[in-house]
């Protein structure tokens, strides 16, 4: 049986501004947060930033964790989405535009061209806003996370999701614990001035050692942003949510993780990887001038 949500998960939020949705609708561009049922929908969408989903909204992989369909898509890239998005960048008056996709298992690179292309044209015709690329793992091919590096984004996140025991239970068979690490790894060999980042899900049955564990193997591979968020079911069809972390345990990991290196870290019950994404770099900034 479902867990009742505690006090501090029952928060009310205005409700998505409907000239935002009218926008991307008319432009036919895909957002994580209505494609994931993100709870921090509101709460951006009323601040004006949206995080982008690319390729489509069909993943080639089925984690039990989360909502987006799954499939196998078969179709290309579509050569128009880069200017849509850009269309919508500019119309929204966007600062910092977070991009990220789903898996396409699918395509020989992953998608990683079309994600390069995405970033190339934002970063040539909006040179005053910075690009966060949330990259799948794109099956472990070096060559594929160099074309999304080299295209020039100021950050590069990819999500270890959960802890090593609970990662088979948790995501799809295809994606793998050390896989991620290496994924992160490999993007600061590429490019050791890019920011990286990644995240966890917390309250699916992992220990507080296992925590402590996966956070030091993501500093121990460079990563400079950390995101600890709570996990919540997105429907009946996901794994049932374990336990529901108080908004001062997070606080605690938080501080630990900003004592063991990490140069920012957003944590609290209601975080998900592209909150507060654009405060979260500056922080990084400040702390490397």
């Amino acid at each position: 049986m479902e867990r009742l949500k505690p006090p501090w998960l029952r928060v009310r939020a205005p409700g998505a501004p409907l000239q935002l949705e009218k926008l991307l609708a008319s432009l036919k561009l895909a957002t994580v947060c209505q494609s994931a049922h993100c709870p921090n929908l509101p709460t951006c969408w009323g601040e004006g930033t949206a995080t982008f989903l690319l390729l489509g909204e069909v993943c080639t992989r089925a984690c039990r964790f989360c909502a987006v369909q799954t499939g196998w898509p078969g179709e290309k890239p579509d050569p128009q989405e880069p200017e849509r998005l850009l269309q919508a960048a500019k119309a929204l008056k966007l600062n910092h535009v977070v991009l990220t996709s789903v898996d396409r298992d699918d395509l020989p690179d992953g998608g990683a061209a079309h994600f390069a292309a995405c970033i190339r044209l934002l970063r040539r015709e909006l040179p005053q806003v910075t690009v966060e690329a949330l990259i799948p793992d794109f099956g472990g091919q070096r060559a594929a996370i160099e074309t999304v590096v080299r295209s020039g984004p100021q950050v590069v996140g990819h999500n270890l999701e959960t802890v090593r025991r609970l990662t088979p239970r948790v995501r799809d068979p295809r994606a793998g614990y050390d896989l991620s690490l290496a994924v992160l790894k490999a993007v600061k060999e590429l490019s050791p001035d890019t920011v990286t980042k990644s995240s966890l899900l917390l309250g699916l049955g992992e220990r507080e050692e296992e925590v402590e564990e996966a956070i030091l193997d993501l500093r121990a591979v460079g990563t400079d942003i950390l995101v600890l968020g709570q996990y919540l079911r997105p429907s009946p069809a996901q794994l049932p949510v374990q336990r529901y972390l108080p908004p001062e345990e997070f606080a605690r990991w938080a501080d630990w993780a900003r004592r063991i290196g990490f140069q920012a870290v957003v944590a609290g019950p209601l975080v998900r990887t592209s909150f507060r994404a654009a405060q979260a770099l500056a922080a990084v900034r400040c702390g490397s001038s």
